[in-house]
């Protein structure tokens, strides 16, 4: 008899084998949940069926419904509590924390490379963010020998272009990083550049230095560098260390923009319309003209000649003193011989030198400030030297130059502003300025002379005061046009200080000490030495508050650049 399935014989007990261990015996229904009061839920979990709001969503998206029902949109819907709210302002209300916690600030991304690199050389080495290279380097690493020595001839270009020490630093700060190098320390003085670099902790350190022998006035070449550089700090220009190394090579092989004979042409322009501006007519633009440009060409015969620059600055200044003590023997009537002697003085002034000189100072590298100013010194004796060899003579042979005949100031505004405009486009070309950059120094240059004006003409304040605030609009708008052109910001300053160089306290000075007057040859020679040291400060101030204006976006208030000079003297 065949027993049927599912009968008696079927139920036999099984193994235990086939049975889980922690299955539940049969019989045993599923347990109750327990309790909340067992089990209570944390007060910060989200409720069941809510969706969390993404990082980065406004503070309008609406929450995630019910499963099966579709998101809401509109003015009545309710925003996120983990979102900011409509009204508040990151700049007003700085301690709102996001629910996707605060964003990283990211110095080597969210800011100009010049405000990144001077931030990041104030900062200690063990405070500095990781580089992140935006140049991808080889598969063996950066070539630490070649990118130190592309960095060098970068830093070599712009230190012999005048610009400043700390620019130069953050320059090759930025150069080295961009390709991939960290720890390493640039050092700028006068003469010498050096950089060091060490791998880690425990390698020794690779350092290289270059030496700058000499330098020359081409603020084209500077902005080509200034050009390279950002390239080399853009993610999206791929410039290998051989595409750096040949725009480098170009840029020093690019010849001037400007022909010697315009040059000289400027030099003359310079000085005419510095004759106009302290009071001179249209004979007197065109007798101080020609004696600058003879003093222009002298100057570039003792340059042929291999003499230093000192003795080129005497040659330089005794053709203008002698048109002018030429103009008194013959008794000219309607010629100022004065205003011929100052206008061929602001055409040698060395302004680019002294703002160098005094922001370096001013930002803590002390050397090279002590060397700058220590040039300008010697250029000033200089002038100083062949401007008296000519007045002495000329007293000599019984001209009456008379210091008690103080220049004409602020009688024909128009005239002195167009007149102010001519002189800094003058400048602007004897600087080998970029054209494109030419028509906007032009205008800064006009501007500072209208604030000069009309401090010193209908407010009354002190002529040196007015010439600082002048000079600090100077800096402000250049500070403003070189971030908006991404280049250096020496284009947009250095011509446009021309007008409120002293030359006239500088030649009443000189004049005073050649007629054996030292009290009042003294007084006037400080004046000039104030005007200048107003100029320098007012630019460098100008910039300074210029960058007050730019954020760096993202930065709450770690990421400005720190003092130069943590100590307070002692």
């Amino acid at each position: 008899m065949v027993a049927e399935p599912g009968g008696p014989e079927d139920q036999k007990p099984q193994a235990d084998e086939a049975r889980s261990a922690f299955s539940q015996p049969a019989g045993v229904g599923k347990s109750a949940p327990p309790s909340e009061e067992d089990h209570p839920t944390s007060e910060f979990a989200l409720p069941s069926g809510l969706t969390p709001e993404p990082p980065g969503s406004g503070s309008g998206s609406g929450a995630g419904s019910a499963s099966g029902s579709g998101t809401a949109s509109g003015p009545d819907t309710t925003g996120s509590a983990f979102a900011p709210p409509r009204t508040y302002s990151a700049r007003d209300s700085p301690a709102f924390t996001p629910a996707h916690g605060i964003p990283m600030i990211r110095l080597t991304k969210e800011a100009p490379w010049q405000d990144r690199m001077r931030t990041m050389l104030r900062m200690p080495v063990a405070e500095r963010p990781a580089p992140e290279p935006a140049q991808k380097p080889d598969d063996a690493g950066p070539a630490v020998p070649r990118v130190l020595d592309l960095t060098l001839r970068i830093g070599e270009l712009l230190l012999a272009g005048g610009e400043g020490a700390e620019d130069v630093e953050a320059a090759m700060f930025a150069v080295t990083r961009s390709y991939g190098l960290d720890r390493c320390e640039p050092t700028v003085t006068f003469t010498l550049l050096s950089i060091s670099h060490q791998p880690s902790l425990v390698d020794d350190p690779v350092t290289a230095s270059r030496t700058v022998r000499r330098r020359g006035t081409d603020y084209t070449r500077l902005a080509a560098v200034f050009r390279l550089i950002d390239d080399i700090n853009t993610e999206e220009a791929e410039v290998s260390l051989e595409e750096a190394y040949r725009r480098l090579a170009e840029i020093r092989r690019n010849r001037h923009p400007y022909p010697g004979w315009v040059l000289t042409l400027a030099a003359g322009g310079l000085a005419g319309a510095a004759s106009v501006l302290v009071g001179g007519g249209f004979l007197v633009f065109l007798i101080a003209a020609l004696g600058a440009m003879l003093g222009d060409r002298l100057a570039w015969l003792c340059a042929g000649r291999g003499l230093p620059e000192f003795y080129q600055f005497v040659a330089a200044a005794m053709p203008p003193a002698a048109m002018g003590v030429a103009l008194t023997l013959t008794h000219w009537s309607d010629v100022r011989p004065s205003a011929v002697i100052t206008g061929g003085l602001f055409a040698l002034l060395p302004g680019r030198a002294l703002v160098a000189g005094v922001q370096d100072g001013l930002t803590g590298y002390y050397i090279t400030a002590a060397a700058r100013l220590l040039e300008v010194m010697y250029f000033f004796i200089g002038i100083v030297a062949g401007v008296l060899l000519v007045l002495y003579g000329g007293l000599q042979l019984g001209a009456q130059l008379n210091p008690e005949a103080r220049l004409i100031s602020h009688d024909r505004p128009v005239i002195q502003i167009l007149a102010s405009m001519v002189l800094s486009l003058a400048f602007a070309i004897l600087l080998q300025q970029e054209r494109s950059t030419v028509l906007a120094v032009t205008l800064n240059g006009g501007v500072a002379w209208v604030i000069f004006g009309a401090l010193t003409r209908t407010s009354g304040v002190s002529p040196v005061a007015a010439t600082a605030v002048a000079a600090g609009l100077v800096g402000l708008f250049g500070q403003l046009f070189s971030r908006y052109r991404y280049t250096s910001s020496l284009p947009f300053i250095t011509a446009a200080i021309g007008p409120l160089l002293p030359g006239s306290a500088t030649y009443f000075g000189l004049l005073g000490i050649a007629q054996d007057q030292l009290d009042r040859g003294l007084a006037s020679l400080s004046t000039a030495v104030a005007t200048a040291g107003a100029i320098a400060i007012g630019v460098n101030l100008g910039s300074e508050i210029s960058r007050l204006f730019m954020r760096v976006p993202g930065a709450v208030g770690g990421a400005n650049r720190r003092a130069a000079k943590r100590t307070r003297g002692f």
